[in-house]
């Protein structure tokens, strides 16, 4: 089956019009989304060294209660302490939340910054972990427009790309299942550094395979048939020089599709059952991030199980979904370090923002910037500590503390090298900042 989307056209770099958008089978062989990828970023190629470094980047969509996993309150009045008891981890004097056993096992090998606040106070978005400015109102100036600065990915995409493989440097995992609507790009976006630099998202392994009865002869065929829309194309557009240089990287996207080793990178099924059966079908993301680290990709964001925004039943809420998320995080730490990858992948873990440390009337949690926490894992920091603290109601950062922004600007410079002070040119061309908090947490370097 194929599909022609026409006449909707957006801007490339350098005044080009996207190409119309054929999809052939599950995957489009014209926009091919991935040769979208290659033809963008060539427009704007960095000159940069290769890196085997990655961060995989895990979002609890909803905003996780940081007082009910990791900085918990057992001296606390009962309406702020909650239901649950901590546990000692194997670092002395770090506990974290009973329902968590797993990672108390390897808290030497996590490090859990507890001393986090957000910017944010109102909005289920991720564009404050993943670029550092959130949307919404904050308060103050910080407070943007969506997708008007770039994802950290994307800059990673521009700054830093990787060299020696035909992925992308810049993939995300179930992003595009945020509930209730928030499934919306926004916090995915490139901004000003272009559609090139935005991530790629695959869906599911199967998008990147050949559908159903598809063989590389009847592919051949397709490409015969989209050689004969171009020549059309060209004919209406050649004036333009709209279709200039774009043939080499549809043909690169061709390679990829019919290249089993970059598919197979997508596709959990090519891993052993054992490993397999270790992660489970509600966390294939994480050992489909795995994969995709382990064979070039840079950054990697993916979608937790489960939905975090507990305003009623929270304690309910989280039987559920600290032992899944306690699974997932142990098992992709441990696979990274019996892999030897414990070095080279930095793993994140974080929400939008904390939850009131005051249990409301019906047994929830409501938005809490105040205060919340990240978890890090790998890229060579410093493991086996809990860093700063909150106050004895997990209410606020015992001292000034630290923000989404200082998290960024330290994976910007501690993992790829790059100077978080760096300034890009904006659509007017002004220099913007990648963050404006600079300062990396150095309790982990």
């Amino acid at each position: 089956m194929l599909t022609i989307w026409g006449k909707k056209r957006k801007p490339l770099c350098d005044g080009h019009s996207r190409r119309d958008f054929l999809q052939v089978g599950t995957l489009g062989l014209a926009s091919l989304t991935m040769a979208d990828l290659l033809r963008l970023q060539a427009c704007g190629a960095q000159s940069a060294s290769a890196s085997k470094k990655s961060v995989i980047m895990i979002y609890l969509c909803g905003a996780p209660p940081h007082m009910d996993m990791y900085d918990m309150k057992p001296q606390a009045p009962v309406e702020y302490r909650g239901e649950f008891n901590p546990i000692q981890t194997n670092v002395p004097g770090i506990e974290i939340c009973e329902l968590m056993p797993l990672q108390a096992k390897i808290a030497d090998k996590l490090a859990i910054i507890r001393n986090l606040r957000a910017l944010a106070t109102n909005t289920h978005m991720p564009e404050e972990l993943l670029s550092g400015f959130p949307h919404g109102p904050t308060g103050g100036p910080s407070a943007l427009i969506p997708g008007t600065r770039p994802t950290f990915g994307s800059v990673v995409s521009k700054l830093h790309p990787k060299g020696g493989t035909n992925l992308p440097p810049y993939v995300s995992l179930g992003m595009e299942k945020m509930p209730h609507g928030y499934q919306r790009k926004l916090g995915l976006e490139p901004a000003f550094l272009g559609i090139g630099h935005q991530p790629f998202n695959p869906g599911s392994p199967e998008a990147l395979a050949l559908s159903k009865g598809m063989t590389l002869d009847r592919l051949s065929d397709r490409r015969a048939l989209l050689c004969g829309f171009d020549n059309l194309r060209r004919d209406v557009e050649s004036a333009k020089g709209t279709f200039a240089g774009m043939d080499e990287f549809t043909a690169q996207a061709f390679e990829i599709l019919s290249s089993a080793g970059v598919r197979d990178a997508f596709d959990v099924s090519k891993e052993p059952e054992k490993v397999r059966q270790r992660y489970g079908t509600a966390l294939s993301r994480f050992l489909q991030a795995r994969r995709l680290v382990e064979t070039g990709v840079s950054v990697v964001n993916v979608l937790a199980p489960g939905y975090w925004d507990t305003h009623s039943k929270n304690f309910t809420t989280m039987r559920k979904l600290l032992p899944l998320l306690d699974k997932g995080i142990y098992t992709l730490i441990t696979d990274l370090h019996e892999r030897g990858l414990d070095k080279d992948v930095t793993v994140v873990v974080w929400g939008e923002y904390g939850r009131t440390p005051k249990i409301n009337k019906n047994a929830g949690r409501d938005h809490w910037p105040q205060s919340t926490f990240a978890l890090v894992a790998g890229g060579g920091f410093k493991m086996g500590q809990a860093i700063g603290a909150t106050t004895s109601r997990a209410e606020q950062p015992v001292g000034e503390g630290y923000i989404p922004q200082n998290v960024l600007a330290t994976l910007y410079q501690k993992v790829f090298g790059i100077n978080p002070a760096t300034t890009l040119r904006d659509h007017r061309g002004r220099p913007i900042y990648l963050v404006d908090e600079q300062n990396p947490i150095k309790e982990l370097t």
